[in-house]
């Protein structure tokens, strides 16, 4: 019998590359892996010489923060174009977080009708309303929880205070669920920001001021020892500083469920070198600190860093162009660079750029979301998510993103491979111009049985 589709290529696989070597995928999922003589298939696909490599998770994305569930569409869109198969949307939906399961099945509803990528889902519990619907969430196949120590907007990222903090902490203790924190402390950047702002001060140097280091690292200490009170899997969903990522470790190695996320930006970009330049297209929260890029860097190749993400924010340009700095909008585009931001990086850094893609952008957040073995890695039996990534030198151009906002930090940046193709399911959903898969052709990925502490 001959199989659906036949792609070939350099291999990326758990166990390392294949050279010469071929995927062969029946029914959606991977059915074998080899070299040389070929089985017959119905479609054959040559990757002319580039790697090919597991579909990319992204950990920490916001489809709807600015458009509502809508953006949906054009976020999964820009996902395929990146090589990214599955992403994992935060709940900060606009207008209302995702918190009950009927806002769930409302956003189920989306993904089937407009997502051109598989999606899995965090979920958020709002003040005053306590924890009662967290284990129908679970149920209907939430991967994660995310909440937030400081608040930007009272209704769609509200502030979680303390007490609830830990009776959610509390609820999760006897599951997998992570729990997610955005990091910092609201009186301290309140406080700094006031005097900023009355000191005349602005910029992208002033923001990194205004939100100081120890306004991240008081609310992810203080987090930290509320997850190991509980018994809960406490998660920091953006540390900007190697500092961080040695206080996770800390608790770790003292035997509680503790992780740290890393995203892309912070290895890219520094306010000292890039601000004059970008200004408040690298505005993100918590903000990219000087010189740091190097150091955190060897966190990854350390251990430390749980996995790495995009934090894409479905941010128009309008938001950024602001008369302060203060009030243009955190977040920065990055599902269509992700991949290429990283593998680059890696590069330039002496280290085995595809094997670590394939780790810190596939395989970690898949056992993290729970999402293994079904997705995650090329091996039999899973999933035939697949990103090709061709080895071509070319500057990204933001024009040509497939996101609706059309702006990025990364343009003139020079990447050192590019995305040539991406399978969803054995499907050909991204030929290297083209978005070929179709709104709906994603699918909302439920929660499986890996864990990332057992």
């Amino acid at each position: 019998m001959a199989y659906d589709d036949l792609i070939c290529g350099t291999i990326v696989t758990p166990d390392g590359p294949i050279q010469d070597g071929w995927v062969a995928v029946a029914s959606g999922r991977i059915a074998e892996i080899g070299t040389g003589a070929e089985p017959d298939a119905e479609r054959r696909h040559d990757s002319g010489g580039g790697l090919v490599l597991p579909g990319v998770i992204d950990g920490q994305t916001h489809a709807g923060s600015y458009g509502g569930l809508a953006g949906l569409a054009s976020t999964t869109r820009s996902a395929i174009a990146g090589g990214v198969t599955t992403i994992v949307d935060m709940p900060y939906d606009n207008p209302e977080p995702l918190s009950t399961v009927a806002l769930l099945h409302d956003k189920i509803a989306a993904i089937d009708a407009d997502a051109h990528c598989d999606v899995a889902l965090y979920a958020t519990v709002m003040p005053g309303r306590g924890v009662g619907d967290v284990r129908a969430l679970i149920e209907a196949g939430i991967v994660a929880f995310k909440i937030s120590s400081f608040e930007s907007s009272p209704t769609r990222f509200p502030r979680i205070a303390a007490d609830l903090m830990l009776d959610l902490l509390e609820e999760l203790a006897g599951t997998d669920i992570p729990l997610g924190l955005h990091n910092e402390d609201q009186e301290i950047v309140r406080a700094r920001m006031a005097l900023a702002r009355a000191q005349g001060q602005d910029g992208i140097a002033a923001h990194s001021a205004s939100r100081p280091l120890a306004a991240e690292l008081s609310a992810s200490a203080a987090f930290l020892e509320l997850g190991a009170a509980a018994g809960g899997h406490a998660h920091l969903v953006h540390l900007s500083h190697p500092r961080g990522f040695r206080l996770v470790e800390h608790y770790r190695g003292d035997g509680f469920r503790s992780t740290g996320e890393l995203c892309v930006h912070y290895l890219w970009f520094d306010p000292d070198t890039d601000g004059k330049t970008l200004g408040a297209l690298m505005k993100v929260n918590p903000p990219i600190r000087p010189g740091q890029c190097a150091a955190l860097w060897a966190e990854i190749t350390e251990g430390r860093v749980a996995f790495v993400s995009s934090d894409h924010s479905s941010w128009p340009i309008d938001s950024k162009q602001t008369p302060s700095m203060f009030s243009a909008g955190a977040g920065v585009t990055g599902l269509e660079t992700l991949l290429p931001a990283f593998f680059t990086g890696a590069e330039a850094q002496g280290l085995d750029a595809a094997a670590l893609c394939a780790a810190q952008l596939s395989e970690r957040p898949a056992k993290f979301f729970g999402l293994w073995p079904q997705k995650g890695a090329i091996q039999v039996g899973a999933d035939a998510d697949l990103a090709v990534l061709t080895p071509e030198t070319f500057r990204w151009d933001s024009a040509h993103a497939h996101d609706g906002l059309n702006w990025s930090p990364y343009d003139g940046r020079q990447f050192s491979a590019r995305v040539s193709r991406t399978y969803l399911r054995g499907k050909l959903a991204w030929d290297g111009t083209d978005v070929r898969a179709q709104a709906g052709q994603g699918r909302y990925v439920r929660r499986g049985t890996s864990a990332w502490f057992r």
